[in-house]
């Protein structure tokens, strides 16, 4: 008898623990994928957005990251979360393949300051923006990141644009990038990136451009004296989630979903900032020498060579922002 009540007992405790396991399972799991590292800003910022749905949705919602593209490249994140495989990505200009005025993220000297961004990113026109992204792409954008500013290392000191004259220099394959630093007078070459120490060892190429972050972890520094702050795109990156997931989403979990985004958002407002000033000064540290230069004389040389390089939709915002 002894033995049958403490087998009950046993099952009555399983029981309890099975029941209790259930209760606090998720209802709804939120596949987030994105290209980041798990030491970048973005995606310690997708672990707090995890982290805050789950809190304010009493764990109903769980979200799960995979970061270094495990879950699939960027424009196969889109395509899946257009399809309804995959719920959220971290995503900006790529999406102007769908949606054209997405390409006001990444415009050249468009955005002279953190603050002139977050102005255009959180104002009227980023509204138009995301309109057209949830329109033409199918997913929304809840929440932006910055992004680091693009600078130019180089061997000699760039101070102005006259500095630039003749200068071998590795730039992205887009005509836009091309044409804008033909335009300030240096000679750009499109290269794949993992070229681009080699080539700046072995003399084929004087300088190339990249956020700090690059700089850092390609270390440029062996083979750079100077970062000139040209900060010749400022840019923002989008946290998305797919329309087909949202819509499936009661008004209450978009309500945490929003508020969960928001939270994510300023957590990595203070990651970038942080970021930004410790790689200036672990590059500093390593010997390069940080350069101020014109960037206005800079901006109004590269005006018309942006200008006649973006579509007819975007143009008048970009000559918009130009003349603020």
């Amino acid at each position: 008898m002894l033995r049958k009540t403490t087998k009950n007992l046993i099952f009555a405790g399983v029981a309890a623990v099975m029941m209790s396991q259930s209760a606090f399972a998720a209802e709804v799991t939120l596949k987030l994928g994105h290209l980041a590292n798990e030491q970048n800003s973005w995606h310690k910022a997708a672990l707090k957005f995890g982290e805050e749905v789950s809190a304010l949705t009493d764990g109903r919602i769980e979200v799960q990251v995979f970061p270094n593209e495990t879950l699939g490249k960027e424009i196969d994140l889109i395509n899946g979360m257009q399809l309804g495989s995959v719920d959220m990505t971290i995503t900006g200009e790529s999406l102007q393949n769908w949606a054209p005025m997405a390409a006001l993220l990444a415009v050249p000297y468009a955005y002279p300051t953190l603050e002139d961004m977050d102005a255009v990113a959180s104002g009227e026109i980023g509204s138009k923006i995301e309109d057209q992204i949830v329109e033409k792409a199918q997913i929304r954008p809840i929440a932006y990141f910055a992004r680091g500013p693009r600078n130019l290392t180089s061997n000699r000191e760039i101070k102005s644009p006259d500095d630039l004259n003749g200068l071998k220099m590795r730039v992205p394959n887009v005509p836009l990038f091309l044409d804008v630093w033909k335009a300030l007078g240096a000679q750009p070459t499109p290269m794949a990136f993992s070229e681009v120490f080699t080539s700046l060892q072995a003399g084929t190429i004087d300088a190339q451009e990249n956020p700090l972050a690059l700089i850092d972890s390609a270390s440029f520094d062996e083979v750079q004296k100077f970062v000139n702050k040209t900060e010749h795109v400022r840019s923002w990156i989008y946290l998305t989630i797919s329309e087909i997931t949202w819509n499936n989403l009661s008004d209450e979990d978009k309500a945490a979903v929003t508020e969960a985004a928001k939270r994510a958002q300023a957590y990595e407002r203070d990651l970038f900032a942080a970021d930004e000033e410790r790689l200036t000064k672990e590059l500093q540290e390593k010997g390069m020498t940080f350069v101020e230069v014109d960037k206005k004389a800079f901006a109004a040389k590269a005006k018309d060579a942006v200008l006649a390089n973006v579509s007819d939709e975007i143009r008048p915002f970009v000559e918009e922002l130009f003349t603020k």
